[in-house]
């Protein structure tokens, strides 16, 4: 019995290694639709047939950091929610994704949040996965480790909490094989790369885009080279805008409404934006 244990296991990680090895090739010849937004600032686009098991739906949004930085912004609320695309619209915001997990009873952002020095919210019941930093001003931006310290040691204007944190000096960190981090969803990752800053949406729940989990999501980054990752609020709060497309901005597939359209925001209490 336990001879017959092993060999099974065996031939299950044998599998896995194949079909990563094959997802791992499958990626790095994918095709990807590029639109520059801005002069600095490109909106790649991709759909897979057959990536991590099914069809995906990927946005991604590369902001070069030596032209934006001093444009990168948050903007959230202490209490309520609005859908991404009017936050964006009200802050002039070129592109924007959700940011942080929020109170659904009562908005707000779950986790500590600072916008231009000011504590907007602070974690009183902090979410069991927020255990990174995203910290910038208009100098320097950081993705860092939740510590003890880290956030005397960031007296950055612009603080964000979130995560599980999924890259680290590009390499991946060991995330729990739990419910949340193992099943796909929707998933909305921001990752720094070189001198650039991504923001990254893969849509889910519907068979066209199936979502991933986050050790999937962790090794989508790490293909693409990124250096520092953190997830951000998925689910029905997945959403990536950009400035002057149809359908509100919104250029990925939200699932609230259960329908693979446009259509689907969730309202959610930050996003991250570039400003106009």
């Amino acid at each position: 019995m336990k001879s017959l244990f092993l060999s099974l296991f065996s031939l299950f990680i044998a599998f896995s290694v194949k079909a990563q090895h094959v997802d791992s090739i499958t990626f790095c010849k994918q095709v990807w639709q590029e639109q520059h937004v801005k002069k600095g600032i490109v909106w790649k686009q991709t759909h897979f047939q057959h990536l991590f098991g099914g069809e995906q739906e990927i946005n991604l949004i590369e902001i070069d950091l030596r032209r934006h930085l001093k444009n990168l912004r948050l903007a959230g609320l202490s209490i309520g929610t609005k859908l991404s695309s009017s936050f964006a619209q009200e802050k002039n915001a070129i592109v924007a994704s959700n940011g942080g997990f929020f109170n659904t009873k009562i908005g707000g952002a779950h986790d500590f949040i600072k916008i231009n020095g000011t504590v907007v919210n602070v974690s009183s019941n902090k979410h069991p996965r927020a255990n990174a930093y995203l910290a910038f001003d208009k100098r320097t931006i950081q993705i860092i480790p939740q510590t003890k310290d880290s956030l005397r040691e960031t007296a950055l204007d612009n603080v964000l909490l979130s995560g599980p944190l999924l890259l680290d000096d590009g390499l991946r960190i060991n995330i729990k094989n739990d419910k949340f981090n193992r099943n796909k969803h929707p998933r909305t990752a921001i990752a720094l790369k070189d001198h650039t800053l991504i923001l990254l949406t893969v849509d889910g729940r519907n068979k066209k885009s199936h979502g991933l989990s986050l050790h999937e999501l962790s090794q989508l980054l790490a293909w693409y080279d990124c250096d520092k990752a953190m997830n951000l609020d998925g689910g029905g709060s997945t959403t990536l805008y950009i400035k002057g497309q149809p359908d509100d901005g919104i250029v990925n597939y939200p699932s609230d409404n259960k329908t693979f359209d446009h259509q689907g925001e969730r309202p959610v209490a930050n996003i991250i934006y570039i400003k106009d």
